[in-house]
Order: C-alpha cells, then structure tokens, then sequence
C-alpha cells in the first residue's frame, strides 16, 4: 500500500523509524499524523517476536502510538540489511532512533555514515541520558528520569516520600522535544541545504519541565519539596472535599480571591489580617483551606463549578478519564479520533493536540502489522520479487 499522508502539512517528508518502546515512537508520531511518509523498520518475526520488548501491538498502546505509519522488517545485524536501510536513507529526510548511545556505531547508522550516503539527512537520536558523559550508557527508563530529573521529590503528599506521575512524562516530553528539533532542522535545512544530528535524552526533557521550580532554584536558591495538591505559591489553589466528591479552585490574584470570598458568602474573610494578602494566605495556607473545605463540603462538586464560573471563579471538576471523554468540551474538540484497526476494529484513539486551519490531521492509516508493506517499500527502491523472497529465506527481512 502506497503512503496515506495524514495531513498536507508535511507530506513531502519521509522519515525512517528506528525507535522502539515510547519515547521514540512518540517523536515519530507527531511526524507520521502531520503526513509525513514514516517506514517503521522493525526486526522480522523469526529475530524479535512480537512483543518481546513489552511491546505487543495488537494492545491499545501500540496501536495509539503507530497509527498513520508504513511497517518493513530489517534484521540490522547481517550487513545485506544494513545496505537496504541505507539505500532508504538515501530518498529520505529524516531517521530517528532511541538506541543505547553506542548501539548506532556498533550498527553503522552513526550520523557520519549516513551523512556520507544523504548529505541532507537529519539524525534524530533519544537517549536516557545524553550521547556522551559519565551516564551515557546507562539504559534510561522513564521513572528513572523522573526521579533524577526532580520530578518524584516534588510530587506527592509531604511526608509520604516520592511519587511517580501517573504518565511515563519523561517519556513522552523527551519524544515530543525530539520531534520539536527535527522539524527546527528541518527548517534550518530549507537555508543550509544540509542536515544534521538532532539529540535529546529523558533526563534532559525531565529537566526541563521542572521549569519554574528549575528557575527558583538556580536563581535564588530555593530547593521546593512537595506540597500535594497545594500549589506551591499560589493560596487558596488546591484540592477541596465536596459533598460528592472534589474540585480544583485556582484562586490567583487579589481580584479573584475577593470574588471567591463574596461567592461562597465569606466575605468576613477579606477583613481577616492572616489573609489580607497573597503572603499572608501563603503563611496561613492550612489554616484558610481549612475553613474553605467546610464551606465546599455542603454542596456538589457540579453545583460548585456552575456558582463560581458564573462569577469568574477558576474552577473545574476532578475527572476520571471516562468522564474526560465524556465531557461535552471534549467532544467538541474532536480529540478522540475514529479508526479501524485490526486488534479493536471500528475504535477511537487520542488525536493530535493542536490544530492547523489548512492541514488538518487525521486517522488516515491504521497501525501496520509487522512488515506488511515489505513489498511496497522494497520493489519502490528496486528489488525484485525474486531478490524479496530470497532475502526472506535469509532471515534479513
């Protein structure tokens, strides 16, 4: 089957997908659902079974992370392989892999090598911890980002010790920065002509997110520890019981804060010198989401929200996820995708976060089954049938 492009807005592109688990997928994916031509490579049946790496695709997961993709096998360990690939790097923009830093030289699909064969080619590569360095060869995982990279000490209740996020955030960042400076190179390739090596690591991706909390220790020393559901600067904004559940209540500001106080019929208080300003709350924060919980406590969480959006209030109901699914917003947006797969048939997947008025993105190809487009890909750079079958009975593809 010839290439589906999922969008206009890069199906000029074609990228070779190397990666495995999520992080790489992850950058792939952003490229593949705005239409670029992606060949995922993957080892044939008889080298790596399927799901061997944890990674079964007919699951929700792999089926979430692969759609609008093409699939070829390469078994990269025989050279008759590795010359396939590179005949492919040949008519393509772009290669991303997310192997152990020394994987690509041991394998021949360094940046040097495959800039000798595509002057223009840009290599993408995601570690766990950076191309070189005393950790470089460390095999990265995303909980181990997120606990090196400061995320596990500033999440959860204070005295509960560390928690993990409940998404693989490092992960995930780290492939969406990935797929951020593939397409600046890609950009910067339109004045140079030339590609170049584009690389990132869960660590780095980690750190990054810390953001504020990064900047507040490099700039003024301050170390922040976990604060729950408090925000760390922010009073009242937090988590609040109510009589069916619980809400997020955002008040930020002096304004918003003497809107809040009249709402919930308080306006005692606005007089009160433990919360005449932002410093003050932030001193006596228990003490204020004290009294606040007794007041939220007497009514619905959805009785909450329609009262205090009214006065404009930052407000908004905790959702399990098949109540985000099913909150009317979220219809609207669209972000829930259909599309047939082979392991779910007619189902839905999570569709890109942004929107392009020209290019929309779309469900436009189902996740591939391993080598389905074996044929496809090979005979458009020359093989044979003949040449197919007997790469076949050489375990190569």
């Amino acid at each position: 089957m010839a290439h589906l492009p999922a969008s206009d807005a890069l199906s000029h592109i074609r990228v070779i997908d190397l990666t495995r688990v999520r992080s790489g997928p992850t950058a792939v994916r952003q490229l593949a659902d705005w239409g670029a031509d992606v060949i995922k490579v993957e080892a044939p049946e008889s080298v790596e079974p399927d799901g061997a790496l944890g990674a079964s695709r007919h699951t929700s997961d792999f089926q979430n992370l692969h759609r609008n993709k093409r699939s070829i096998t390469l078994n990269l360990k025989q050279p008759e392989a590795i010359e396939i690939l590179m005949k492919l790097v040949e008519t393509s923009d772009v290669i991303v892999e997310n192997f152990r830093p020394d994987v690509k030289e041991r394998l021949g699909v360094d940046y040097e090598s495959l800039k000798s064969r595509n002057r223009k080619i840009i290599l993408a590569s995601i570690s766990g911890f950076g191309q070189d360095g005393p950790y470089a060869k460390r095999p990265g995982f995303d909980q181990i980002a997120q606990g090196m990279g400061g995320l596990m000490s500033i999440t959860g209740v204070p005295g509960e010790g560390p928690m993990r996020v409940g998404i693989p955030v490092a992960d995930l960042t780290a492939g969406l920065f990935c797929a951020m400076g593939i397409q600046t190179a890609l950009l910067e390739r339109e004045k140079s002509g030339l590609g170049q090596w584009v690389n990132t690591s869960l660590l780095q991706a980690q750190i990054f997110m810390l953001d504020f909390q990064a900047a507040r220790w490099l700039s003024e020393n301050h170390v922040a520890v976990q604060a729950g559901n408090n925000h760390p600067t922010s009073v009242p904004t937090g988590v609040f019981k109510t009589s069916d559940g619980s809400i997020n209540l955002a008040v930020a500001g002096e304004t918003i804060w003497k809107r809040f106080a009249e709402a919930v019929d308080k306006g005692e208080w606005l007089e009160k010198d433990e919360f005449k300003n932002a410093k003050e709350r932030l001193k006596n924060r228990d003490y204020l989401n004290n009294l606040i919980e007794e007041v939220t406590i007497t009514k619905t969480s959805d009785e909450w929200v329609e009262k205090l959006e009214k006065v404009g209030v930052p407000c908004g109901p905790i959702n399990s996820i098949d109540k985000v699914f099913d909150d009317p917003q979220v219809k609207h947006l669209g972000i829930a995708q259909s599309i047939n797969t082979i392991p779910f048939g007619e189902t839905e997947l999570v569709g890109q976060p942004f929107n392009l008025s020209r290019s929309p993105s779309i469900m436009k190809q189902r996740p591939p089954e391993k080598g389905e487009h074996n044929e496809d890909v090979l005979l458009d750079l020359g093989y044979s049938s003949e040449e197919l079958d007997e790469l076949k009975s050489k375990n190569i593809i």
